[in-house]
């Protein structure tokens, strides 16, 4: 008997330069393999408006390998002229000015030329999820969220909470300011983190992606890690597709390892396994990256959340223990610290899990790790690179073990 089920659609494009000509004729022929004109025509419906959502997750130079890239934004502009003239875009930020890191990341210098505007995501309104997995009501950005169309545009980034960061994740910059950082409090758990990632993408509607792995990063990420070329670029219309097809170009054989991915199929929210999705264009073991480092992977237990341990484990002394040698930790390169004290600025759970001790000519921080929620804030936005994510030797045993 035929195997009847439709399969999510992904375009995997390889480009090994960020070229504008070039990459609009791959994006042209992405969705030519996606359906072609009847697919963009579904996509984009004469006279609506889209609404473009990049990452720009700091302020980083124009090329930067931090955030999307600034020619990637132009080639979708350019693409989607030729359907609407509604276009617009942005980001939103809890510390820092978004129109500064959009000029500076050279997208508002081309938002201007083509006449697209664009939007700190500032303004906000409370919705309503009528078929919630855990949030019945966000309070998310106006403008991206009223727009007729979302599209996302996520770097290809290794990260230290979500493992990857990709197309799902990208819209966590449409949760205002200051409310980002709540929801790190508020979701301790790593699972009802995930599972308010995917109620986000539910209510805000996103329709499409396109995630820039041409240089990809690994290692420190979201922010501190290495440039990776891996040359790819990845579409579709299902996201958590996209996701699975970029965990597999890194290195994750089975995309359930990735958090996210598994929550969604544990759900039922979209294609996430091999055999649900067809890959066009490329094939991924063509494409896929060597000697790419993960920057965590799973073991079955690592995620195990503080309120999972609290449930099942009587001693608070052995809950401590057990979750403080199989989960990561956040730790300090010292000689790479300022002392600028945004790790502390940026924690959800302050003032009660960084201080700061001084050490010979130096003031450092250090973790009380028994309140720490492992959300690596601290981590992820720390201008210097100085705290990485490692686990305990148990942890990379684990690891070594399950991965066998």
């Amino acid at each position: 008997m035929q195997d009847k089920r439709i399969l999510a659609k992904v375009a995997l494009l390889e480009c090994d330069r960020y070229n504008l000509e070039d990459i609009e004729k791959k994006l042209r022929e992405g969705l030519e393999l996606l359906g072609g004109e009847r697919f963009i025509r579904q996509l984009v419906p004469p006279g609506s408006s889209v609404f473009l959502k990049p990452n720009l997750m700091c302020s980083e130079p124009a090329g930067s390998h931090v955030i999307t890239h600034y020619i990637i934004f132009e080639a979708v502009v350019r693409v989607l002229k030729d359907y609407t003239s509604h276009i617009s875009f942005g980001d939103g930020h809890s510390f820092a000015d978004s129109v500064r890191i959009a000029e500076r990341a050279g997208l508002m210098e081309i938002a201007k030329r083509y006449g697209v505007s664009f939007d700190d995501l500032k303004d906000s309104l409370q919705v309503k999820i009528s078929d919630a997995l855990l949030c019945h009501g966000l309070e998310v950005a106006r403008a991206p969220y009223e727009a007729d169309v979302l599209i996302s545009l996520p770097k290809l980034k290794t990260h230290a909470l979500a493992f990857l960061t990709g197309a799902i994740k990208n819209q966590f910059g449409c949760i205002p300011g200051l409310q980002k950082s709540a929801w790190h409090a508020r979701a301790k758990d790593p699972s009802h983190f995930n599972k308010m990632l995917l109620d986000l993408n539910t209510v805000m509607g996103t329709r499409f992606a396109i995630l820039d792995g041409i240089t990809a990063m690994d290692g420190n990420g979201p922010k501190n890690g290495n440039p990776f070329p891996l040359h790819a670029l990845i579409m579709g219309a299902c996201i958590t597709a996209v996701d699975s097809v970029a965990a597999r170009l890194i290195g994750y054989n089975n995309p359930l390892e990735v958090p996210v991915l598994r929550d969604a199929h544990q759900n039922c929210w979209g294609a996430v396994l091999e055999d649900e999705i067809q890959v066009l264009g490329s094939r991924i073991d063509i494409l896929k990256a060597v000697g790419f480092k993960l920057a965590r992977q799973e073991n079955g237990l690592v995620n195990v959340a503080p309120s999972l341990l609290e449930r099942f484990i009587d001693s608070s002394l052995l809950r401590c223990a057990l979750r403080d040698t199989i989960v990561p930790n956040p730790v300090l390169i010292p000689e790479k610290c300022k002392g600028c004290r945004r790790c502390s600025d940026v924690c959800p759970q302050k003032p009660d899990v960084i201080n700061f001790i001084k050490k010979r000519d130096s003031v450092l921080p250090h973790w009380n790790l028994n309140k720490c929620i492992r959300c690596f804030c601290c981590q992820e936005f720390c201008p210097e690179g100085a705290i990485e994510v490692r686990y305990s030797k148990l942890g990379k045993m684990i690891n070594a073990i399950k991965r066998r």
